[in-house]
């Protein structure tokens, strides 16, 4: 099953070069043991759009949908048998990128 997690963030700064040589370990063992899919980084909100055409016509707004004080900074898919196990692997990536992070299953 694939899973879906979130890297939340509540400061307006890029992971510092410890937490990415952290991170980057993390990823790599990921790969190593067969449970990554897909993985990134997001820029900040300010470098957000909203697009909105459920209307006649699409609108777009500049910055984040919500704003609020914590934001998706990033994400990982990963590959696990259950969810006991991408709450293990989640709890290693939030120590690794030092961040909370949230965990969703694929329907």
């Amino acid at each position: 099953m694939q899973y879906l997690v979130s890297v939340i963030h509540d400061q307006p700064t890029l992971a510092t070069p410890e937490e990415e040589i952290a991170t980057t370990a993390f990823n790599e063992r990921l790969k190593a043991d067969g449970h990554w899919v897909f993985a990134g980084g997001l820029a900040s909100p300010s470098a957000a759009t909203v697009v909105d055409h459920r209307g006649e016509e699409a609108m777009f707004t500049d910055g984040p949908y919500l704003e609020s004080k914590e934001y998706l900074a990033g994400f990982w898919v990963l590959e696990a048998p259950d969810l006991d196990v991408a709450l293990a692997l989640a709890a290693e990536g939030s120590k690794h990128c030092n961040r909370k992070v949230e965990v969703r299953p694929f329907r």
